[in-house]
């Protein structure tokens, strides 16, 4: 993939992100463009990685096999309107990470049909620890395919999607996800501060226990489950809190705050899909 011309149009932190993994995996800074209307993170960007930045897409995207579509939702309506006239005749690869906008949109906006993925990236992509999901349309072939999961692999964990609607799912679940960890991290914290602990040593001890967690989850090859359980002895301080978190039915609340977050992802693309 070396050779592979990759143009992001919108260079925020998600694009940085996937841009620095890129750089991390040896992509050459030279095969990556970005476009961005402002001076200052042109500016900032080019001298921190090296990448060429531009303050028109056209130009940008001119000579590109991968446009990365990376700007805020509201923003890409008229910015597909403005650069498909300059797609039509080519057939790059377009990924985007744009939230809450179906392909069907984005090829109407563009006035031309491309092979389209759509991926669902989440905020530890910033740190290489990003689980992204990703979804393909019909237009997209297995080299394409292959590509698409490279660039998203370098930020952290991909998954494929079968079916486009299942995106919404993923936004409700590892999307909105690091937000729902973040406040138990901060209940937890909260809980040892008030117990007795010191706030920064509350803070750190929450902190590290999460971290823990997750890397057992995930390299143990045991289920949640299973590990929660071995954690649990009969009679003992974990087993009775775990009953008070039951009790207070965390469970049904973790479950509607994700139905909540995805029927707020299904109206966003609702209503991008009216632009």
């Amino acid at each position: 993939m070396s050779k592979t011309i990759i143009a992001f149009i919108g260079g925020g932190n998600m694009a940085r992100a996937l841009i620095g993994g890129l750089l991390r995996s040896g992509h050459p800074a030279t095969a990556i463009h970005v476009a961005d209307p402002s001076q200052d993170a042109r500016e900032t960007l080019n001298r921190e990685t090296g990448v060429p930045c531009f303050s028109d897409n056209v130009q940008a995207i001119e000579t590109a096999d991968v446009i990365v579509l990376a700007v805020k939702p509201g923003q890409l309506p008229p910015v597909c309107r403005a650069v498909g006239p300059a797609l039509a005749g080519r057939n790059p690869l377009l990924v985007s990470i744009v939230a809450g906008t179906r392909c069907a949109d984005i090829h109407r906006w563009l006035g031309t049909t491309l092979p389209l993925v759509r991926v669902m990236p989440n905020t530890p992509a910033l740190i290489g620890a990003g689980a992204s999901a990703l979804w393909a349309d019909e237009n997209v072939n297995a080299d394409q395919r292959r590509i698409a999961g490279e660039i998203l692999g370098t930020a952290g964990t991909t998954v494929w999607l079968d079916k486009e609607s299942e995106l919404d799912v993923v936004t409700a679940i590892s999307g909105s996800g690091p937000a729902y960890f973040f406040l138990f991290i901060e209940a937890l914290s909260e809980a040892g501060e008030q117990l007795g602990l010191p706030a920064d040593t509350a803070a750190r001890l929450a902190r590290q226990t999460a971290l823990g967690a997750a890397r057992m989850s995930l390299e143990s090859g045991e289920d949640p489950a299973t590990l929660r359980q071995r954690v649990t002895s009969p009679g003992g301080t974990t087993e009775r809190g775990i009953a008070a978190l039951e009790t207070g039915h965390l469970r049904e609340l973790v479950i509607q705050a994700a139905a909540a977050a995805h029927r707020r992802a299904e109206e966003l693309a609702d209503a991008a899909g009216d632009s």
